[in-house]
């Protein structure tokens, strides 16, 4: 089984051709896609449900190349107490408090919530970074179970850190171990500042076991510098890189603001990658992400922020504009590099057969040459219409098909309220 979208005006992902025609979408992991002739129904589509696309626009769906679950229930929180006076504040007073929070039934909701977040803003994969320090055991568990529910792909890992001590860092250590035995994911760490060097050794160690790499925070704020400086003699780059993290071409390194020119020509001589998050690095008052002397292996997230890639994809263009060398078409290929990094890594879930149907209403021509100003200037996440994620349709005319969202919702809230008041908000 699968769906033929009619009549569509198809534009290919990577190089931006544009075809006008059907497409015929395979349903499963494995599916395809294939554009047939407009109005020609091939024999192999026979029982195919039948979407119109007649003006609109279909191409590869999106995907996030950082995320956090965790803060999904934040929306609306009350301040803390105490009002945060610089980045390490924040994380105190806010989303450690937060994580710390945190128990089963508010991950499960955090991960709906999530995903089908993802799911209407165009996302059927999302690359997760995950903290729930008082439930740490099957806690990835929960969220690959809520993703696959709504039905989004997903390469998740536990951030193990010892800011709660040596017994917490080895809990989170040992959930990334028993997770990766039966799934695809990463080897999570918060950053440097929160890692020691026993518990940065034995995740470099899962990573090789594995075959996999570490997802972590890199020099979001000087004071992850200035740490490494003052902890290990070294900046925090030269200390990553000397354990090994930057070997492999899994790794994803997030922010990478505070970085000299040296610690710029390690990582573009490296096969990992950089994950910019322009929106919480000016909400954090962190500074702004600089790509020069970083390479070509950069990809953009959304930090937890919200679930918008076309959003965030804005924010990194005219953000840059101060401050990076940024263009309409670097723009898109940042906000697509993340295909690259899948693909090349072997991770499943994020196929041709990942499809998003754009009701684009546009007073001027799209066509390839200017698509990327179209990207950067006028399609968003309202122009969403229909998403398509392993062949299935999981939204269709704006509304989420595989789950309640209703009762998502209702019961979301009411884990929310439950955990600000752990939180004592």
């Amino acid at each position: 089984m699968g769906i033929i979208l009619k009549n569509t005006t198809f534009i290919q992902w990577d190089t931006l051709e544009f075809s006008k025609g059907d497409v015929l979408v395979e349903e499963g992991p494995e599916g395809g896609i294939k554009i047939v002739q407009e109005g020609v129904k091939p024999a192999e589509a026979k029982g195919y449900a039948m979407l119109d696309c007649a003006g609109k626009l279909v191409t590869k769906s999106f995907a996030i190349g950082h995320h956090h679950v965790y803060s999904a229930l934040a929306r609306g929180m009350p301040p803390p107490p105490v009002l945060p006076e610089n980045f390490r504040e924040i994380l105190q007073y806010i989303w450690w408090t937060l994580d710390k929070s945190l128990d089963r039934e508010s991950i499960r909701y955090s991960a709906l919530a999530t995903a089908i977040a993802s799911a209407k803003s165009g996302a059927t994969f999302v690359i997760d970074h995950h903290a729930s320090p008082s439930c740490i055991s099957g806690s990835l568990d929960i969220i690959a179970n809520a993703f696959e529910e709504v039905g989004i792909g997903h390469l998740l890992c536990y951030e193990a850190t010892d800011r709660d001590g040596p017994g917490k860092a080895k809990q989170g250590l040992e959930e990334t171990e028993r997770y990766l035995e039966n799934h695809q994911g990463l080897v999570g760490l918060h950053a440097s500042f929160t890692v020691g060097s026993e518990t940065l050794k034995r995740a470099v160690e899962l990573m090789r076991v594995f075959h996999s790499g570490i997802h972590m925070h890199l020099a979001e704020d000087k004071y992850d510098q200035e740490h490494s400086l003052q902890t290990y003699y070294q900046q925090v780059t030269h200390r990553l890189n000397e354990a090994g993290v930057l070997d492999s071409p899994k790794t994803i390194l997030v922010h990478g603001l505070h970085l000299d020119a040296s610690e710029r020509d390690i990582i573009r001589k490296k096969p990992c990658w950089i994950a910019e998050n322009m929106e919480s690095n000016l909400k954090n008052k962190v500074g702004c992400f600089i790509s020069k002397g970083l390479g070509n292996n950069i990809m953009l997230g959304t930090d937890g922020m919200h679930s918008d890639m076309l959003r965030s994809a804005k924010a990194a263009f005219f953000s840059g504009q101060h401050r990076d060398n940024i263009d309409f078409k670097k723009t898109y290929q940042r906000f697509r590099n993340v295909h690259r990094y899948i693909s090349q890594n072997n991770f499943a879930g994020d196929g041709n057969n990942n499809l998003v149907v754009l009701d684009y209403d546009s007073p001027t021509e799209v066509n390839r040459e200017n698509f990327p100003g179209h990207f950067v200037f006028g399609i968003q996440a309202a122009h969403v219409r229909d998403v398509i994620a392993n062949g299935k349709l999981i939204v269709k005319n704006r509304i989420i098909q595989t789950v309640d969202q209703d009762l998502v919702f209702k019961e979301s809230s009411k884990h929310a309220r439950r955990l600000w008041k752990k939180m004592g908000r």
